[in-house]
């Protein structure tokens, strides 16, 4: 299955005997479950990054449920399955969201709680900004009007209102995908924005509800980088060494050692904190 494919390839990648480990075994299995992805064509790694997240945890999850249900059947001669939606992808990268919804009649606010891997974030600008930039604008109160208007229960009616997300769970590794693919003037373009992002001490705090205890510095491990346009693009990696702290470039069999200051790219798709 493609959970094990993974695990090979991540053994490989860490026993350090080659130059570089091609990943295609683990595509070849991955194509398998999921058609889509077995088309040597041009793909969005953000897509591809969620499909994979999600066919890990529910490997992950059957084998937890599976060691639950044994310990059960071994202390209590029981056979009840764990129901258990928890796996280490869930504990690693899952975020909580809320969303607060208010009625601008009668002023009653309710929450809409949603679940997140990913953190979809949109450029406000068209040449330069910075991540806090982006995180402002997803973060901003946004009012809900005509044909978006919410069926408000205690009007009985759909009324205009008001709804601002905050994090009400913090995950340990918290990704950014940087919505570069936008529409203009009814046309799908990619958005060349220079996005300064930091290193280390990423302030999530104004965006994270006070009910959440979680820590909310972070510091930057990876990034996927898009070079290219809509229809022809060529996907690279920075990551950071968690032992050396030292930046490595991924870009096909050219594996690399970089300094700091080459991790900060025009390029930047997807950041990983």
């Amino acid at each position: 299955e493609s959970a094990t494919a993974f695990g090979c390839l991540v053994s490989d990648m860490w026993l350090g005997e080659f130059d570089y480990v091609s990943p295609e075994a683990f595509h070849s299995v991955f194509g398998k479950r999921y058609p889509a992805f077995s088309r040597r064509t041009q793909h969005d790694a953000q897509e591809f990054l969620i499909c994979v997240l999600d066919d890990l945890h529910e490997a992950f999850k059957e084998v937890r449920a599976q060691l639950c249900q044994e310990r059960q059947s071994s202390a209590a001669g029981s056979s009840t399955r764990s129901s258990s939606g928890t796996s280490i992808i869930t504990h690693l990268f899952e975020g909580q969201l809320s969303y607060g919804i208010r009625c601008l009649t009668c002023k009653a606010l309710s929450d809409r709680p949603e679940s997140f891997t990913v953190l979809s974030l949109p450029i406000p600008s068209t040449r330069v900004c910075s991540l806090q930039d982006c995180l402002e604008c997803f973060f901003q109160p946004d009012t809900l009007t005509r044909n978006n208007q919410i069926h408000c229960y205690w009007c009985g009616s759909n009324q205009d209102a008001t709804v601002k997300a905050s994090i009400t769970k913090a995950p340990q590794i918290i990704i950014f995908h940087l919505k570069r693919f936008a529409w203009q003037d009814k046309h799908r373009r990619k958005l060349s924005t220079t996005v300064c992002y930091p290193f280390s001490d990423l302030d999530l705090s104004p965006y994270i509800s006070t009910s959440c205890h979680n820590n909310t510095e972070y510091s930057l491990c990876a990034v996927v980088n898009h070079a290219g346009d809509m229809d022809y693009g060529h996907y690279t990696a920075f990551c950071k060494h968690s032992v050396t702290k030292h930046w490595y470039s991924f870009d096909d069999a050219q594996v690399t050692k970089i300094p700091d200051s080459a991790v900060q790219a025009d390029t930047a798709y997807l950041l990983f904190y």
